[in-house]
């Protein structure tokens, strides 16, 4: 007769011998894991559902939409002036290089973007370009870090302080600036800024080479990120990428070169590309374009008309009372001034019906605005077409075949921003 420890001992091998025939089951079957919403290395809420062989991924699916706040309808709720604070966040990295963009789409649908007087233009190229530096700063920043490098990361941010600083000079704000207006600016530079970002330039570039010797010939950094990912020129155009991603696989465009706007045609400044495409290349372009930025920005502190506290007198708004604010004095003191401010500020500028799409060439790519007007001071549809967006969308193709641990580094070549992905 079996004893109660003999039952237990043919129980246990029974379970043993069915979890090894389940075991045996299951071997090359796949795993699905996710990537975030909550990761550091995804950059924001990103969620990516990845199917695993192994270590070997197999398939990726980019999940968006978890910062989404409906931008495009508020803006439609909205005069094209009071929607200005909300373009700083949308790449919340460059908001002065948002509200340029913003301000030159509804000035194209005024009709008035060749009105725009020469000064304004040349303060507009250098938030542009400021932004630029400071969204590749802390991009490269991350990046970095994301693969061990921290050194990086203070001396990146180190920089970009300065760049706050030069932010808060000229507009009262640090992050979230605010300072284009419809029509021109919201004030002119302060004395010293020109100085301020002339020195600031000065500084910068032994900064970025001290970075380039960290990282560009770093042999563990060379191995970790060059031949990863790589894009071919038609894959980039296929997937609509734009910026540093598209021109990091070979393709010259930049809407500054090929849809020239503002003064960008005075200017002198290359294109840098890439070769192969993958992750090295758009961490090389991106480098090489704030080394440009700062030549784009010099130029601009010898071209600018009237010099550093505008001794001419050079306006930096339109001359159109009913597009931008009178002068408070003329308001206080003249009937149709007051007009004017009280409509500008009620029901907003008076934009014709019709519709038109404007891309800027943001630190991400090509920041689009299609705006549809039925007249009046609000657009009846906006649709943003936000870089970060469309640039995730190579996922998919790029993930698969790669390790998990590769993902990081994909995720820090492409250089998103989830605030602007969702809008």
């Amino acid at each position: 007769m079996a004893t109660v420890q003999d039952i237990e001992i043919r129980d246990s091998a029974a379970r043993a011998a069915q979890a090894a025939e389940e075991l045996q089951d299951v071997q090359g079957d796949k795993m699905v894991l996710n990537m975030g919403p909550s990761h550091p290395a995804t950059h924001g809420v990103l969620r990516i559902v990845l199917e695993l062989d192994g270590e070997i991924i197999t398939k990726a699916d980019p999940d968006v939409g978890y910062l989404h706040r409906g931008d495009e309808k508020i803006a439609e709720n909205m005069t094209y002036t009071q929607f200005i604070p909300y373009t700083d966040r949308l790449d919340y990295l460059a908001p002065l290089a948002n509200n340029v963009a913003y301000a030159l789409a509804v000035e194209k649908l005024l009709g008035i973007e060749k009105d725009l007087p020469p000064r304004c233009q040349y303060i507009r190229v250098m938030c542009a370009e400021l932004a630029r530096i400071s969204a590749h700063l802390l991009g490269l920043g991350a990046f970095a870090m994301d693969m061990g490098a921290v050194t990086v990361f203070l001396l990146t941010f180190t920089e970009r302080e300065k760049i706050y600083n030069l932010a808060e000079a000229v507009s009262g704000a640090r992050f979230t600036t605010s300072y284009t207006r419809i029509g021109g600016l919201m004030r002119d530079l302060p004395p010293t800024w020109l100085d301020q970002c002339r020195k600031f330039c000065d500084e910068f570039i032994p900064a970025l080479d001290e970075v380039e010797v960290l990282l560009t010939r770093n042999r563990i950094w060379v191995d970790r990120v060059r031949g990863l990912a790589a894009i071919s020129k038609s894959d980039a155009i296929d997937y609509g990428l734009s910026g540093p991603n598209l021109r990091g696989s070979g393709v010259e465009w930049d809407l500054r070169k090929n849809q020239p706007y503002l003064c960008y045609p005075d200017l002198e400044f290359d294109i840098p590309v890439g070769a192969v495409g993958d992750c090295y290349d758009r961490y090389l372009v991106r480098m090489e374009e704030m080394r440009q930025s700062v030549r784009i920005l010099r130029q601009c502190i010898a071209k600018i008309p009237g010099g550093a506290e505008n001794q001419t007198k050079e306006p930096i708004n339109v001359a159109n009372g009913k597009v931008v604010l009178p002068p408070k004095q003329k308001v206080l003191t003249r009937m149709e001034e007051l007009i004017h401010q009280f409509m500008l500020v009620t029901e907003g500028m008076n934009c014709p019906p019709g519709e038109i799409y404007f891309g800027h060439e943001n630190p991400k790519g090509e920041l689009g605005f299609y705006i549809n007007s039925k007249g009046g001071g609000t657009p009846y549809r906006m649709k943003i077409r936000s870089p970060s967006f469309v640039n995730l969308s190579i996922i998919p193709k790029i993930f698969t075949g790669c390790l998990i641990s590769d993902t990081v580094a994909i995720l820090g070549s492409l250089d998103f921003v989830m605030g602007e992905c969702d809008r």
